[in-house]
């Protein structure tokens, strides 16, 4: 039983594996693209930051984790279509033993690992029993990582651009 302002041991440890699974796709996709290596350092940042302060109890934490991983699986099905591409692939994988485009099975691996880290934000999270002002720090969180996350595509990551502007009709 975890003591008083400590999250549950499995709610720090799928807080953990989520944003590793991410951090890992970020490494892998790296691998894949070195013009994306400055990028997706700086936003292994954004996961680094929120392991730190979720174990702290952070509203501010919890919101960060919670909303830019729904914001990056968002853009991922809905604007790239990038995680339905990696799953055929993997549909692809199974029926045939043949895998054409490997590189597309990142989004899946970085999107499970956001489902996984929504679903340990939010738990955590509801677990303060927050009033209010937590309320506005958890938007807060969220909020700000999607700035950063602008932010260092505009800064860094120039070829995303086009993207940021859809995802945000500009």
């Amino acid at each position: 039983m975890p003591k008083s302002g400590e999250n549950p041991r499995w709610v720090n440890a799928s807080i953990l594996a989520g944003a590793g699974f991410f951090i890992f796709a970020l490494f892998l996709s790296a691998v894949f693209d070195p013009r994306i290596r400055v990028l997706h350092v700086l936003q292994a940042l954004i996961y680094v930051a929120v392991i730190v302060l979720t174990r702290m109890q952070s509203a501010w934490g919890f919101g960060a984790g919670c909303i830019i991983a729904a914001f990056w699986n968002y853009i991922n099905l809905f604007v790239t279509t990038f995680i339905k591409a990696g799953l055929q692939q993997i549909s692809m994988l199974l029926r045939t033993g043949e895998l054409h485009r490997p590189d597309l099975l990142i989004a899946v691996v970085a999107a499970a690992g956001h489902f996984l880290l929504i679903v340990a934000c939010l738990a955590g999270f509801l677990r303060t029993r927050p009033e209010l002002r937590r309320w506005g720090q958890f938007a807060g969180g969220g909020a700000l990582a999607i700035g950063y996350f602008a932010l260092i595509i505009i800064t860094t990551g120039s070829q995303y651009v086009g993207l940021l502007k859809r995802v945000f009709h500009l």
